[in-house]
């Protein structure tokens, strides 16, 4: 593949060969046609007349000697020490008199997997990476939604913390005070990211089949009439409510659930949730929890319909959408 910033590609390049030696152009007309330095062209040229069709071929940007790179010998005893010693590169380092950061890039060169992510008695891969190797997205909207609860504290009338400071919560009664919670539930579309939120009082089986089938008729109504798959976690709600089996039942839909403590397979509206933090309830100071509770439709409209989203190339969710 090209450098994205080449001027010429392996077409063009033949091109610039065939003006030149079958068609006879001067190198600098040639140059000049397609938009590139005569010392480029004279280079194609001659490698192409040296080697023939393969010099027009990619070749690597790696340079022929790397005099600072690091000794294979110290790279092995690098990760020999590692597997031993299950130790980190600040151990590593000054034992094999080799720096820190050395001692981390040839780790993950070899891909020796983090300390985190191993026994440390055996030393063995105990537990999941929580990044996707492999990125997915559905082919068409509605074959699979995905819906979390994320729970956020209510704000106390007159404003919390955030709109008079930390001292807001330093007496005792203020401490001992039970404000609670709002339990806000969003149902994400996985081709599309059209989102939909409701704040609910919380989290119990019959409220979650509520909002399923309160989020199916807004999907309807911007045309994702027909929803395939619902992905949740294993919130015992989702697993064992009869309501909930029963909205599923309804909706023709399979219900999907993602494997324990593996959050980030339901990584879409986990991601949406983080907006809706940072966008939403966390971006401005509201003096009373009626208040940021107003501000979420609008706000949910704008994600929907305005809101740049890098995942579709900086358009909207609702850009993914058929008229309707």
């Amino acid at each position: 593949m090209s450098h994205r910033n080449a001027r010429l590609n392996e077409r063009g390049r033949q091109l610039l060969v065939e003006r030149v030696c079958d068609q006879g152009w001067a190198v600098a007309h040639a140059a000049k046609a397609q938009g590139v330095s005569r010392q480029c062209a004279h280079r194609w040229i001659n490698r192409f007349r040296q080697e023939g069709p393969a010099g027009l071929q990619e070749r690597s940007s790696r340079p022929h000697h790397c005099p600072r790179q690091t000794p294979v010998e110290v790279e092995e005893a690098i990760v020999a020490t590692r597997r031993q010693e299950r130790r980190g590169q600040d151990w590593i380092g000054p034992e094999l008199d080799v720096p820190a950061r050395t001692v981390c890039r040839v780790l993950r060169r070899h891909g020796v997997p983090y300390l985190r992510e191993c026994d440390p008695l055996t030393g063995q891969v105990i537990r999941a990476s929580k990044t996707t190797a492999v990125r997915y997205e559905r082919d068409h909207p509605g074959e699979l939604v995905h819906v979390d609860v994320k729970k956020i504290g209510k704000i106390p009338d007159g404003g919390g913390w955030k709109a008079h400071g930390r001292a807001m919560g330093s007496t005792a009664a203020q401490k001992k005070a039970r404000i609670g919670y709002d339990y806000v539930h969003s149902m994400v579309d996985d081709h599309t990211r059209l989102a939909y939120s409701e704040i609910l009082p919380d989290e119990k089986g019959p409220t979650c089949a509520g909002f399923i089938r309160r989020a199916a008729g807004y999907f309807a109504a911007h045309g994702i009439t027909r929803i395939e798959r619902v992905m949740t976690d294993n919130h015992f709600s989702y697993r064992h409510s009869h309501d909930v089996g029963d909205v599923m039942e309804e909706l023709g839909a399979k219900h999907k659930f993602i494997r324990p403590h593996c959050p980030w397979q339901n990584g879409k509206v986990e991601r949406f949730n983080r907006t809706l933090q940072t966008e939403w309830a966390y971006r401005q100071v509201f003096t009373s929890n009626t208040q940021r509770s107003a501000a979420l439709a609008p706000w949910l409209e704008h994600y929907n319909t305005e809101r740049r989203h890098t995942a579709l190339g900086g358009h909207a969710p609702t850009s993914r959408l058929s008229p309707t």
